[in-house]
């Protein structure tokens, strides 16, 4: 059920609602800590499950000492520099992508996840118990001056939402297709004409043929901005994108301002922000096959050929990159080590049936 649904459900009298307001004032006066929060997305699931999510877990797990105002992309700074918009003060907290940053320093996308990642059962475990977090933080605290927080994680993405049928390599010479991250420098070394496009003019770019084709979110995700109303082919599975850890930036001053309970408080919070929409989104991508196939859209499956390939290329471009960026190399490093730890994992837990 949508909220505006919910709310006209339940009409709440003039004066209740008054009083809720005076409440609502009431507590953010006596919270210790108001953060305003910039979002890199206008809306959809990132928004309303993963940042105001988070928000809701803070201000829960701290009795309310804690209160974070969520402003969608472009109110408080642009999609593309939540960072950014942090670190310079104007907000105390954001949620995004970390693979946004990958042009400042090119490791933010080794940690957001690209066409050489982990799966995202892999991520999670290498995140939370093989030391990614981590080195996560020190990341960001050397290289950005603030605190990064795992705070969200996509299983693999939709490949493409395309006005063109894509199955070979062939298929993709030439083709017109928004991206974002490493995927922009490997598609292109594949044939492809990849551009960056803030997620808001995504939508009008496909539909007046500016591009080809886009890759977004997950299948479930995708069905919010409604790509499938306008190209008629879903291509799966998403090689580019086989998981995609979010983040939660926090400036330094806010941080440090917090007592050590409350770092920690925070530090459950994104944690659980985390399970949470990597279980959301896990539960409806399962039906969503169907939902396109209702819809009218012809589902592809990329041909094995063009799976291995991307795996290759990207494999190939995070050894460049190492070789020329010390971050890049040792998080790259400490990754492949963790997925091979897992190598054997198919044989102990999957099951034929």
């Amino acid at each position: 059920m949508k909220l505006d649904t919910l709310n006209h459900s339940r009409r709440i009298p003039l004066v209740a609602a008054a009083a809720l307001l005076l409440a609502a004032g009431s507590a953010a006066a006596d919270a210790e800590h108001n953060w305003k929060m910039t979002s890199a997305w206008s809306g959809g699931p990132l928004h309303e499950i993963a940042a105001k999510g988070f928000a809701r877990h803070v201000e829960r797990l701290t009795d309310g000492r804690i209160r974070v105002e969520v402003f969608p992309a472009g109110t408080l700074g642009e999609s593309f520099k939540v960072t950014e918009t942090v670190r310079n003060g104007i907000a105390q907290v954001g949620h995004h992508w970390p693979g946004y940053d990958w042009g400042k320093d090119t490791t933010a996308v080794v940690f957001g996840g690209f066409a050489g990642s982990m799966d995202s059962e892999r991520m999670l475990h290498w995140i939370y118990e093989g030391g990614g977090i981590d080195i996560w933080r020190q990341w960001r605290r050397e290289k950005f001056g603030v605190v990064g927080l795992p705070c969200g994680m996509r299983t693999a993405e939709a490949f493409l939402h395309s006005r063109k049928a894509v199955r070979t390599l062939d298929d993709l010479k030439g083709l017109k297709l928004r991206t974002a991250g490493a995927w922009q420098e490997i598609s292109k070394n594949l044939g492809a004409a990849p551009v960056s496009l803030p997620g808001g003019e995504v939508f009008t770019s496909l539909e007046r043929g500016a591009i080809d084709a886009t890759e977004w979110g997950t299948l479930y995700e995708n069905m919010t901005p409604g790509f499938h109303k306008i190209a008629k082919y879903v291509v799966i599975p998403g090689i580019h994108q086989p998981s995609a850890p979010f983040e939660c930036i926090i400036g330094s001053r806010a941080w440090d301002a917090l007592s050590a309970r409350d770092r920690e408080l925070v530090e459950l919070a994104a944690k659980m922000t985390t399970v949470d929409f990597w279980m959301k989104v896990g539960h409806e991508d399962a039906r969503a096959l169907e939902f396109y196939q209702n819809a009218g859209n012809e589902i592809i499956e990329l041909d094995e050929d063009v799976q291995k390939q991307a795996k290759v290329m990207a494999d190939e471009w995070a050894a460049t990159q190492a070789a020329k960026n010390d971050w890049f190399g040792r998080v790259w490093a400490q990754q492949s080590e963790y997925e091979a730890l897992w190598k054997n994992a198919a044989r102990y837990r999957n099951i034929k049936r």
